[in-house]
């Protein structure tokens, strides 16, 4: 192609730097886009909203005393007061807390239990939510829905099911549903020689014995269930049996 009269061609030097004047306000900007991208991933928010902030450290130590407060868990000294450390999760409210294993264990407005290394506050080693709960705990608490059922399974009460949960490692050990018409009423559980008894109130009920319904470590407890710790090596079972009369993984 012929150049215009009186028109010179640009030297090709010349082509260069123009296109790298036309690229430096782009590459200045993805400079300057880089570290604000950086903050905002350092900054964005903990799996679940977890907040958890160390007061003060203590070297061998008696186990701090827990209380829910406010919006947060708490794990303070005993003789003093002091806060060692505190939990939250954003915009949520904690409704109970039970030392159990070692941890703190809360159960929050939103359905979700939660365990917390209890002397130190170093990690949340692990996150449980309840199906349909958080409905029902709205206006009536968390009264007796957390049960320690001995030093390894923890149960959750609610009128639908109790699940009971590996308080190791949270893996779910068994669930028991309600029967058809009837509910379980969190707050009438008693315990009773290793057992827990939780009432089962029904709408129509020609047996009151249905209405109670004990349970341990291994489920259901029945006439007929093998003993305590009578597991078969091997053996798997349903997470929604109704009468969850075995367990669904060994104990630790």
């Amino acid at each position: 192609m012929v150049a215009p009269p009186g028109v010179g061609r640009l030297p090709r030097r010349d082509a260069r730097r123009r296109t790298a004047r036309a690229f430096l306000p782009v590459a200045l900007a993805f400079l300057l886009v880089v570290p604000l991208l950086v903050a905002a991933h350092k900054a964005r928010s903990a799996p679940f909203g977890d907040r958890l902030t160390v007061h003060a450290r203590v070297e061998h130590g008696s186990p701090p005393a827990l209380r829910a407060r406010g919006a947060t868990v708490e794990a303070y000294d005993a003789a003093t007061g002091h806060p060692r450390w505190t939990y939250a999760r954003e915009g949520r409210q904690p409704l109970v807390v039970l030392p159990a294993r070692g941890d703190a264990i809360a159960l929050w407005d939103d359905g979700l239990v939660t365990a917390t290394v209890r002397d130190d506050g170093r990690a949340v080693r692990w996150h449980r939510a309840l199906p349909d709960a958080a409905p029902w705990l709205t206006g009536r608490g968390g009264a007796g829905v957390l049960r320690v059922l001995g030093p390894r399974v923890l149960a959750v009460v609610t009128p639908r099911r109790v699940a009971a949960y590996r308080l190791a490692d949270g893996d779910l050990r068994w669930v028991l549903p309600a029967r058809a018409g009837c509910a379980f009423a969190p707050a009438r559980a008693v315990r009773h020689d290793g057992a827990l008894l939780i009432a089962q109130p029904c709408a129509t009920a020609d047996d009151w014995t249905g209405e109670i319904v004990a349970v341990d470590e291994l489920g259901r407890i029945t006439p007929d269930r093998a003993p305590l710790g009578g597991e078969r090596r091997g053996e798997h079972h349903s997470a929604e049996r109704p009468h969850a009369e075995k367990v669904l993984a060994r104990p630790r």
